[in-house]
């Protein structure tokens, strides 16, 4: 199987959850194609060359980092100029995606995450990959003048998160994705 992995990251907390999710794959022994994205990445990445792609990406008031969504807007772009992009969507058999974040969701908790996860699954939608999941997992907030949100928000203490307990999550259910 060809799996691509996409992930932004700025504070560090969607780096942990690649990278237990990379190394999850890679000791089941798959290899994966692991790509951070940054402002630079170009968008010559096909994802219809790969059977599963992950997506994931920090939550930035309510969607995906910057260079994320960027990227996500390149590649649509281009995958509609390909003709890729069909009226109805229709399925793809063998291509299957998972999009996941970081959130930390001081004010309405998991709400603040799920338009995030949306917007990154509807380019993969589009080009009829059947999302096989959505993940949210917290993230505490790392800037100095944010880490007061980390103790007192809707999700309660969040310091330290992702902690082992929650990439502990991620790797079981990656783990579980494997045997779909």
């Amino acid at each position: 199987m060809k799996i691509l992995h996409l992930y932004y990251t700025s504070t560090g907390n969607t780096r942990k959850v690649a990278e237990t999710i990379d190394n999850t794959l890679q000791d089941a022994g798959h290899q994966v194609d692991s790509v951070k994205v940054d402002k630079n990445t170009q968008a010559d990445i096909n994802v219809l060359d790969y059977d599963m792609v992950f997506a994931g990406s920090g939550v930035y008031e309510w969607l995906p980092g910057k260079s994320m969504q960027e990227l996500f807007g390149r590649l649509r772009r281009q995958h509609a100029e390909n003709g890729d992009i069909k009226p109805a969507s229709p399925k793809r058999p063998g291509k299957s995606a998972v999009i996941y974040c970081t959130y930390g969701g001081v004010h309405t908790g998991i709400n603040e995450a799920i338009p995030a996860v949306k917007y990154m699954g509807q380019l993969f939608d589009h080009l009829g990959f059947t999302i096989l999941a959505e993940w949210y997992v917290p993230g505490q907030y790392v800037p100095e003048k944010m880490q007061k949100f980390s103790e007192a928000g809707r999700m309660g203490d969040i310091r330290g998160r992702p902690d082992a307990s929650d990439l502990n999550e991620v790797a079981e259910k990656t783990k579980g994705i494997l045997q779909v």
